[in-house]
């Protein structure tokens, strides 16, 4: 919470910032309070979309995003690589061209390319945002129409995900058999009951446990960026008071 309130006054300014401005500004507002990488992929998501929401072209936000990410220049890989070494994330790897950690030749969408089959941040850069408009997103609205409260529907939409794509962050840092299992795993719990059941929440319970085990390394970070980026999305789309429509509530009471 302390990272997006940091982060909330760069994006104030998205309407004069490149996304490369927005990545590296986010980021080093985030780290003057937070010293931990709570947002890294958040901010990687979040600026074209803030980008594109800002676009007066009157056509669908995913059309827009697109214009906005085939215009990403070579200066916002710079700053974006920059914000990623600052970061320091986890399971971040080596590679032989236009690595992180070199000057970049190349823009921040080329250098997404590079990293889109090992990464879903990066896949959804060169697939405009596939996961987060055909999944993600879908899947949020529907748990929104079968949950009491937005943070069963969040849980709910992230599980959804989860089980259908496996989180590339532990991927990184256990490999895909691991991530495989998780996500079988997060399937098992959508199916425990419905949501907000004793069952569902005591299914629940448990895999949040086995999640936080073995030094919170099986953490699907890269899984709670894309619910993240789903939710600008609704923001967007259908405005802030559809957060409190219907009976739905931000907290469970």
């Amino acid at each position: 919470m302390i990272s997006a309130w940091a982060a909330a006054p760069v994006f104030a300014e998205a309407d004069k910032l490149a996304v490369g401005d927005l990545i590296l500004g986010a980021r080093r507002a985030s780290s003057q309070y937070v010293k931990s990488n709570t947002n890294l992929g958040i901010i990687l998501l979040l600026a074209p979309l803030a980008k594109a929401a800002l676009d007066p072209t009157p056509a669908p936000l995913r059309r827009r995003l697109r214009n906005v990410l085939k215009e990403l220049t070579v200066d916002d890989c710079r700053k974006a690589y920059t914000a990623i070494r600052e970061t320091q994330p986890g399971g971040l790897g080596k590679l032989d061209r236009h690595d992180v950690r070199d000057e970049p030749a190349i823009t921040l969408l080329e250098a997404m390319e590079l990293a889109k089959d090992r990464d879903s941040i990066a896949s959804e850069y060169c697939s405009d945002y596939h996961i987060s408009f055909t999944l993600t997103y879908p899947a949020l609205l529907k748990a929104r129409e079968k949950c009491s409260c937005w943070t069963d529907a969040v849980v709910q939409a992230f599980l959804t995900v989860l089980a259908k794509v496996p989180d590339t962050l532990i991927v990184r840092k256990l490999g895909i058999e691991k991530a495989k299992e998780v996500s079988i795993m997060a399937k098992e719990a959508l199916d425990a009951g419905r949501p907000g059941s004793e069952d569902w929440k005591k299914a629940h319970a448990n895999l949040d446990s086995y999640l936080r085990s073995d030094n919170n390394r099986l953490n699907p970070g890269t899984t709670a960026d894309l619910i993240t980026a789903s939710l600008f999305v609704f923001f967007i789309d259908k405005g802030y008071n559809e957060f409190l429509k219907e009976g739905m509530i931000i907290w469970p009471e």
